[in-house]
């Protein structure tokens, strides 16, 4: 009954918040530090002769796509392509730009040493008030690296330190002089929090809170409460016709939960077992928001009906486990049961930079494993976990995630079959403009902080 009624309330308690911050919007999630990003123009590309995996549960054998102005015009037969390069597709494999929704490229770049440790500010248990891309180095390496994977796009999240970590950054895998020049244009912001040891590791080992699973719960529930006051009180200042006597204090940290409240901001919850995932379900219903994803989630197949129902993405990794207690139960047939027929949301994640390289890779692992328990999983499905779900749970899935008419043109072309352990990237575009080709070095980029160290070898 509990559950029925959270579920009755919710769109009007959400209506409600709505409502009350729509006037003060503006004021407490301006953005500051707006993407730059401007897909650079290229000629019209016509791929013909290809089997396409669209991203969207299809496999399309024998087939055409053709892309202007960094966008997919028509898939399979449309108009006159006079003007295209034609590229022959035959014995190629074409699927959506890889997506990963777990990364830390950047934030802690290579090389890994301690200057470049800007992952985690773990100076208090809520830094909500931090974003990702101030911290984020467009120098790394890591992005060439996993450009030559195939990876078109990439959230960028802080560490797990903390309850509330702060906000991760949506970002397109070309490179720039600056974060900015790679943010992912109207992407929302995902907030990471964390659940489970980390947090009360990091803070019970300075004998503070939180230092228990339940300090981590009261934790997460006293910012919500104060994020709701903050909400509460922008909203009767705004009411009250502005009078600036009466205007609240400014609060970076409570700015990204009122974000959260508000529907704006996604939430990207690290959490590995069961039971806290159930907690943190129905704390979002007592506050009124929503979780977006479950990251790692090893224990995700316990819950995977709700997660379904609830329509909650499961981000998860292909067979990692057993490297701490809250990682012991994880089974290697976790991403194919929670990637339920109707209604689930299963991602395959990397959070590594040396994962990130290889997550068709890591896909496959996830799909065999389901096949050798008996579940349907072709290719086609299994693409999904890395290109459309993955889309999904970072809200850009309108624009990107699929070969479809008026989606962005991220694609890659493989040398065959993605799922296979041979088969490597050979052509990487993005917004039709061809990034990587493996073929020609003038088309296998290199950083700034590379081309340096490149040149000094060479004196």
């Amino acid at each position: 009954m509990k559950k029925l009624i959270y579920h009755a309330l919710g769109p009007v308690l959400k209506a409600t918040t709505t409502l009350m911050v729509s006037v003060a919007a503006a004021t407490l999630h301006a953005q500051p530090y707006p993407s730059t990003y401007e897909a650079p123009k290229a000629s019209p590309l016509l791929i013909e002769n290809v089997t396409a995996l669209t991203g969207d549960g299809r496999r399309l054998d024998q087939t055409a796509v053709y892309v202007a102005d960094g966008v997919i015009q028509w898939v399979g037969e449309g108009d006159s392509t006079a003007d295209a390069v034609v590229i022959d597709g035959s014995d190629l494999w074409l699927t959506p730009g890889i997506i990963d929704v777990h990364s830390h490229l950047g934030v802690y770049p290579s090389p890994g040493v301690e200057a470049h440790s800007d992952g985690n500010e773990s100076t208090a248990p809520v830094t909500a008030e931090v974003w990702a891309e101030h911290s984020i180095w467009p120098q790394d390496p890591g992005f060439v690296r996993a450009l030559a994977g195939g990876v078109t796009t990439l959230q960028v999240l802080p560490g797990s330190a903390n309850l509330f970590g702060g906000r991760g950054v949506t970002i397109k895998n070309s490179l720039s002089g600056s974060y900015q020049g790679m943010k992912f244009p109207e992407a929302p912001y995902g907030l990471k929090m964390a659940c489970g040891e980390n947090p009360k590791r990091v803070y019970g080992s300075r004998k503070s809170a939180p230092s228990t699973r339940m300090g981590n719960v009261a934790g997460y529930r006293e910012a919500w409460i104060r994020a709701q006051k903050y909400i509460d009180d922008w909203a009767a200042y705004e009411e009250s016709g502005k009078d600036d006597k009466k205007a609240p204090v400014r609060d970076l940290e409570l700015e990204t939960l009122a974000g959260v409240l508000n529907g704006e901001i996604i939430v990207h919850m690290h959490c590995y077992r069961a039971d806290e995932m159930m907690t943190v379900l129905d704390m979002a219903d007592e506050f009124g928001y929503e979780v977006g994803s479950f990251h790692h989630g090893v224990e995700a197949y316990k819950v995977a009906d709700r997660l379904a129902e609830e329509g909650v993405c499961g981000a998860l990794w292909a067979d990692w486990w057993g490297f701490k207690m809250e990682a012991y139960d994880g089974i290697m047939e976790n991403l194919a049961l929670v990637d339920r027929p109707e209604g689930s949301c299963a991602v395959v994640h990397s959070d590594s930079s040396e994962g990130i390289q290889r997550l068709n890779q890591e896909a496959a692992k996830a799909m065999s494993r389901g096949q050798r328990m008996g579940l349907d999983i072709p290719p086609e499905r299994a693409i999904r976990w890395i290109t459309e779900n993955a889309a999904k749970s970072l809200g850009i899935d309108d624009v990107t995630g699929t070969i479809a008419p008026g989606k962005m043109a991220d694609l890659v072309l493989w040398d065959g079959n993605p799922m296979s352990v041979y088969t490597r990237a050979q052509r990487v575009f993005i917004d039709g403009v061809l990034k990587f080709d493996r073929n020609d070095p003038a088309l296998i980029p290199v950083t700034d902080f590379e081309l340096g160290q490149l040149l000094e070898a060479a004196q």
